[in-house]
């Protein structure tokens, strides 16, 4: 067959070709609800129609960081410049409730606003799928990222570097990346430790790891929280919730539950609360 021939005959093939390919997925409807959930393996966010959260007023204990986060949050849902914020510290101690909280308080004052994006920590290599798709959105959004930590020989901590502020692309405007962590730095210490001792220059390769911290402009740190602040804690719950149990008889009862469990927390001072609900026969939101 003459090469005048072949051409015509290819080009049939290569248009019967893309008509049997399927359609391009459609882009998701980021006006579906206020919350999504990133499926990495499916390449589609989930709408989430009720969001998990407690009342913004009843985070005790964390008056600071909580000012902070929902200051730079009002800032981002007003089209303003606004930082990237690592939670780090005490388990238990609300940072992801705090992230959920404020999300709810700032659609509350306007409504429709943000949409929170929830991305798992197994699927940060997937984030620049993720932010094209948040890119095209027009959509404000909080990326979240809930106990977000690296381990030894993990090397997805690079594309996270390059995503939010490394890349030719870099974050969008309308994208603003939340994280959480027990870890300052995201890292184990021993693993910190380990290239200090065995790199050929430790500063730069103790740098190379922490510096994922530094893409995150603001640091808010949650510590481990006194007896009277647990008291707090169990106190505004008990008073929202309508539990009708006198002040030392509810504090006596979080002490022996807070030692059975080993920690104050404000995990702690919730399940408790649970648990005095639960007896009482009062339901609780």
């Amino acid at each position: 067959m003459s090469a005048d021939a072949l051409l015509p005959l290819l080009s049939r093939i290569a248009d019967a070709l893309e008509r049997l390919a399927p359609p391009p997925p459609a882009r998701p409807d980021l006006s579906a609800a206020d919350a999504f959930v990133w499926h990495a393996a499916a390449g589609k966010l989930t709408p989430v129609p009720v969001v998990n959260h407690v009342e913004l007023d009843l985070l005790q204990g964390i008056g600071r960081q909580r000012d902070i986060l929902l200051e730079n949050t009002s800032r981002f849902a007003r089209g303003l410049p606004a930082n990237n914020a690592l939670l780090w510290g005490a388990r238990g101690m609300g940072k992801s409730s705090l992230v959920k909280a404020v999300h709810a308080r700032v659609n509350r004052d306007a409504p429709g606003t943000l949409a929170l994006v929830e991305i798992h920590r197994e699927d940060i290599p997937t984030l620049p799928a993720l932010l094209d798709i948040l890119r095209g959105s027009g959509r404000r959004c909080v990326l979240f990222c809930d106990d977000l930590s690296f381990g030894t020989d993990d090397g997805h901590y690079k594309s996270l570097k390059a995503v939010l502020e490394g890349g030719i692309e870099g974050r969008p405007a309308n994208v603003v990346f939340y994280a959480t962590s027990n870890r300052r730095h995201l890292m184990p210490r021993d693993m910190i430790d380990n290239e200090r001792s065995t790199a050929i220059n430790p500063s730069e390769a103790v740098e190379e790891k922490v510096s994922l911290s530094d893409r995150f402009g603001l640091w808010l740190g949650f510590h481990n929280c006194a007896q009277d602040t647990f008291f707090a804690m169990v106190d505004g719950y008990a008073a929202a919730f309508g539990l009708d149990i006198p002040a030392e008889e509810l504090h006596a009862q979080a002490v022996e539950w807070s030692v059975t469990r080993g920690n104050r927390s404000g995990r702690v001072a919730w399940q408790f609360i649970q648990e005095v609900a639960g007896r009482l026969g009062k339901p609780v939101p």
